[in-house]
């Protein structure tokens, strides 16, 4: 089979990109607005860049509904801060609940629950829940597109790491610790329990 994007639909493409790249980490991602609404939203299009600056990014789409940005994406560029917070199987739930299309004087923290604690450095609080939480101060927001479906790199550098002491083990984090969930295609997710070791070559 042959997809041509340029003869297929936003919808077609979207579910062929989620549907073949997988599992995809999920960034859930806590912001505050000018007028000091806490913002909390998961995305799956999300990895690290580099060590040295700590980076991590994750995209932003624009929403198809009414070709309108996300609440987080207004937010960092207002603010320039950010937080990741990893998300765990056993709040699962609560994070999908923050992926509906709340209006933004609504706070996601209120929906689903979820506890929001001070941060150090930024003003975005961080999720109690989550064992890892990634303080941010935003670099650069490339945007591809403004159209319905196109969407923004949000690249931010890591000022400061929270690790809880329950999840390492020998000097690392733990996968079976941390039991971090992944995002595959549709309503489906994936546990990271099923792991097999490799060697790479030395050169």
């Amino acid at each position: 089979m042959i997809v041509d994007p340029a003869a297929s639909s936003i919808h077609d493409i979207e579910k062929l990109l989620v549907g073949v790249i997988l599992p995809r980490p999920i960034a859930f991602v806590s912001t505050v607005s000018l007028d000091g609404v806490a913002n909390l939203a998961p995305f799956s299009f999300f990895t690290a860049v580099c060590p040295k600056p700590p980076v991590i990014c994750f995209c932003n789409s624009i929403r198809t509904r009414d070709g309108q940005k996300k609440d987080t994406l207004r937010n960092v560029e207002a603010t320039g801060e950010f937080v990741v917070n990893v998300v765990s199987e056993d709040f699962a739930p609560q994070m999908v609940a923050c992926s509906g299309d709340y209006p933004p004087e609504v706070s996601e923290f209120d929906i689903s629950g979820l506890t929001p604690i001070p941060s150090d450095l930024v003003r975005p609080p961080r999720v109690r829940e989550s064992r890892v939480q990634m303080e941010c101060r935003l670099l650069q927001v490339v945007t591809i597109s403004t159209e319905p479906g196109g969407g923004s790199l949000v690249m931010g550098e890591v000022l400061r790491f929270h690790v809880d002491e329950s999840v390492i083990a020998s000097g690392r984090v733990d996968p079976d610790k941390l039991r971090p969930i992944g995002r595959m295609g549709g309503i489906d997710y994936v546990r990271t329990t099923d792991r097999f070791s490799m060697t790479r070559p030395k050169i």
